[in-house]
């Protein structure tokens, strides 16, 4: 059973999570060849206040 966890930044709507969920699923039932019941993703919502890259973080302005 494939579990796939999501982090990402805060603000993506349900639509947005739901399409993501659908296609997922389709690649591993593809892909894997695991049932769709077996396929379980996880989403962890983030503020860009909690994101660190190239030494800032992601809620500071560029430059």
């Amino acid at each position: 059973m494939p579990v796939i966890s999501v982090e990402l930044f805060e603000g993506r709507s349900r639509a947005q999570k739901k399409a993501f969920v659908e296609a997922v699923t389709r690649a591993a039932e593809e892909i894997l060849k695991t049932p769709r019941e077996h396929v379980w993703i996880t989403f962890t919502d983030r503020p860009k206040s909690d994101w660190g890259i190239g030494g800032k973080l992601c809620d500071e302005p560029a430059g």
